[in-house]
């Protein structure tokens, strides 16, 4: 009793091992091209050992900037395909365009042509095995829930949309159920007289613990989870799984001890990173304000001829512990947008213009903010600031909100590249929860990870 069943693969393992696999197949299609075939661009040898690892590092991060390693989208053939196309396209050009550490141009041109087809075939070979095999439901992680009903709906929700392979099977209130008890109707409803049986029956290999007031927990519910923690059975707080799955902090869930969840001393002193973050601001702001001075002219003539006013914008915004500062944008706005009153921009905003709309879409209406990091007052990664008046309504409603100042804000951040844009209290909640987590959790990996989505988003030309 109360033994794991089944093999499943946590968010992470799959993540490595979709990366992994990858590689293995790129260089075995490359090798058996080699063997097979008289080709010989590229050959697996021990000579040709930067030009094989300048190879991997290009298909990791255009695999990454192309949403290969999107669970959600990794779970789809369409999508998938269309991603490793776009990825093998990207990688052979870069890797033409550095013959100084890859492989000269070979004589015979259709070389090219087959290294761009073995790494597109390779590829899908491997994501065709993992969409039928690993996303199968032999390889689900069978959940059972425990916790009161009248918070069951919103978990359930919440991670139903989070993660493929995580499959809530059913739960146990916890609490004394009588006649007049609310009903979950959405989602089958155990016996707390028969927890352990469910276990082997069900094959249950994880238990979610979602009590958010844990007196309430009844002596039987308690008695069987400490029975099922001592025989090594995997429990865990819902907090700590919403957290994991969703890449953002719960924060509605969050009660008097929020302490627990927001230990941001741990990246907020690290000098190191401190140091190291800085010094990518600085340098990535210089080479973004060439990179806007060269596209200038183009700009000038669009906003000209599309915006018909002044190019340059600014606006008065909340950084760092709530000190205000003029954050300095191209102008996307007819000219008097807010003549009737400060308030929301929205999906399909007719005070934008259709220039304005190029300008967000592409990003390049945030080349300006550049200036503002170089002096000190943003961060290229960070949450977005907001404006005063939207921070003094939202600090009123949403909890913690200010707490998203104790940081730098930034031109781009978690929040950004993982949900859209916050023209409404419940996104604006929803943002608060992935910058938090960002807050949280912020490292060089984490930034890293951040700067691909956002090459991501301007190359799929999602900004708003």
């Amino acid at each position: 009793m109360a033994k794991k069943h089944g093999i499943h693969f946590e968010v992470s393992e799959r993540k490595i091992l979709l990366r992994i696999l990858d590689l293995v197949m790129v260089y075995l299609g490359v090798y058996c091209l080699s063997l097979y075939f008289d080709f010989e661009y590229i050959v697996v040898s021990t000579e040709n050992s930067v030009a094989l690892i300048l190879l991997g590092v290009y298909v990791s991060i255009f695999a990454t900037i192309f949403e290969l390693y999107d669970l959600q989208k990794a779970s789809r053939l369409d999508t998938t395909f269309k991603n490793i196309v776009i990825t093998a396209s990207t990688v052979v050009i870069f890797y033409l365009l550095t013959p100084v550490l890859s492989p000269f141009l070979p004589i015979e041109r259709m070389q090219i042509v087959y290294l761009y087809l073995t790494i597109v075939v390779s590829i899908l070979l491997w994501r065709l095995v993992y969409i039928n095999l690993i996303e199968s439901p032999r390889f689900y992680k069978r959940v059972l829930l425990v916790g009161e009903v009248s918070n069951i709906e919103s978990i359930v929700n919440a991670l139903d949309a989070s993660d493929p392979n995580y499959k809530i099977i059913g739960f146990i209130n916890s609490e004394i159920s009588n006649s007049e008890s609310v009903k979950f109707k959405g989602l089958k409803e155990f016996a707390s007289t028969d927890f352990l049986q469910i276990i082997d029956r069900e094959k249950i290999s994880e238990i979610l613990v979602a009590s958010f007031n844990t007196e309430a927990i009844t002596a039987e519910v308690y008695h069987d989870l400490m029975l099922l923690l001592e025989r090594g059975f995997k429990i865990r707080d819902y907090t700590q799984v919403y957290e994991e799955l969703l890449s953002k902090v719960p924060i509605q869930f969050v009660g008097k001890d929020f302490y627990k969840y927001f230990p941001f001393s741990r990246s907020n002193e690290n000098k190191l990173y401190i140091f190291f973050h800085r010094a990518f601001d600085v340098t990535f702001s210089i080479l973004g304000l060439m990179v806007g001075v060269l596209l200038l002219p183009i700009i000038l003539l669009g906003n000209l001829i599309g915006n018909k006013g002044p190019l340059f914008y600014f606006q008065e915004r909340v950084g760092k512990n709530s000190k205000c500062f003029n954050i300095i944008k191209l102008r996307t706005m007819v000219v008097n947008a807010e003549k009737d009153g400060v308030k929301w921009a929205k999906k399909n905003d007719n005070r934008i213009t259709r220039f304005g709309m190029f300008l967000r879409r592409s990003r390049l209406d945030e080349i300006p903010q550049f200036i503002n990091v170089l002096k000190g007052d943003m961060s290229i990664i960070g949450p977005r600031p907001e404006r005063p008046f939207f921070v003094n309504e939202l600090s009123r409603i949403i909890p913690f909100y200010q707490t998203r100042h104790i940081i730098k804000p930034g031109l781009t951040g978690w929040a950004q590249v993982s949900t859209r844009y916050g023209a409404s209290i419940d996104e604006s909640l929803t943002k608060l929860q992935y910058d938090l987590y960002y807050i949280k959790h912020r490292s060089i990996f984490l930034d890293f990870s951040i700067t691909l989505k956002t090459l991501s988003t301007i190359l799929y030309y999602r900004g708003q």
